[in-house]
């Protein structure tokens, strides 16, 4: 039976019909949107040109909201996916022995966990009075660095960041444990036969060879840092006094809380750009071409 050309098409179709409306024509609506004054309560669009946008990039926490964002990003790629990557690295080791499955699940495990769960339990994790933190210090007689972490302006985005950290660093793990996983075992063999070591293997060897997921994890690690919201949302709501406000919760203060649907499209073009810009230098500066 003879295929019709057209037959692969065909099959594309469906999923090439979600992208466009799902992903695509969203996209396009919500620049559209961020050039008029929008309400949830009303029909009517008024025209407003760039004045969203001013709006948006004179407002008194976009600085606080810009530097939360690339201190969650920088201290991601450190934790998430430098250290993720290296705990793999000793995950496909002799050094797990037998048990190296058993660490794999604990390092996932909270990654399974819904983010609000986690950000409710660590608000009893950083309660001041009866917090387990609080509560650990006191007992190993450390009383004075007791503090109300998520009521100090100062500490409140460490500790989210901190516990995003304990979160989602057993993902990154497991992703790196998988394409180290294909790396062929005939080079590694090789490289050991010559007189390498185990950390000569790694950063000669297995690493290059598994760049590209390399790449992948971090481009994932930069996108989810500037599409921030639910950790800070179930923790401290942007406080104390605008501290740990990030870009996707003012997002959706302005359309959910404030009614501002032309300020909160603006927003949500904001991060769209930013993150298309960093993805693309990653990839350039990669110069790979296979993610």
């Amino acid at each position: 039976m003879k295929t019709r050309k057209s037959t692969p098409y065909l099959y594309m179709l469906p999923g090439c019909l979600m992208v466009l409306f799902f992903v695509y024509i969203p996209v396009i609506a919500n620049c559209v949107y961020s050039f008029f004054r929008l309400s949830s309560y009303s029909a009517d669009m008024k025209f407003v040109g760039f004045d969203n946008y001013v709006r948006f990039f004179t407002n008194d926490t976009f600085w606080i909201m810009i530097r939360n964002n690339v201190l969650y990003c920088v201290i991601s790629l450190i934790v998430q996916v430098g250290f993720g990557t290296v705990i793999a690295l000793l995950l496909e080791s002799s050094v797990a022995g037998r048990f190296r499955n058993v660490f794999r699940n604990i390092y996932y495990i909270p990654a399974l966990i819904s983010l609000t769960a986690v950000g409710l339990m660590f608000t009893y994790v950083y309660e001041p009075n009866l917090g387990l933190l609080n509560s650990a210090l006191k007992a190993l007689g450390l009383s004075g660095w007791t503090q109300a972490w998520l009521g100090d302006s100062k500490l409140a985005i460490y500790c989210i960041i901190a516990m995003s950290q304990w979160q989602f660093t057993g993902y990154i793990t497991l992703l790196m444990v998988v394409a180290f996983q294909n790396v062929p075992n005939d080079y590694i063999e090789a490289a050991a036969i010559d007189g390498a070591g185990p950390v000569r293997r790694a950063v000669s060897i297995i690493l290059p060879l598994a760049k590209e997921q390399f790449l992948v994890c971090t481009i994932i690690t930069v996108i989810g840092a500037f599409k921030l919201f639910t950790e800070v949302y179930s923790t401290t709501a942007g406080g104390p006094g605008n501290s740990s406000q990030v870009l996707g919760l003012f997002l959706y203060q302005n359309a959910f809380l404030h009614d501002d649907l032309g300020m909160a499209a603006a927003t949500g073009v904001f991060i769209f750009v930013i993150t298309m810009v960093l993805s693309i230098i990653q990839l350039r500066v990669s110069r790979s071409g296979e993610v």
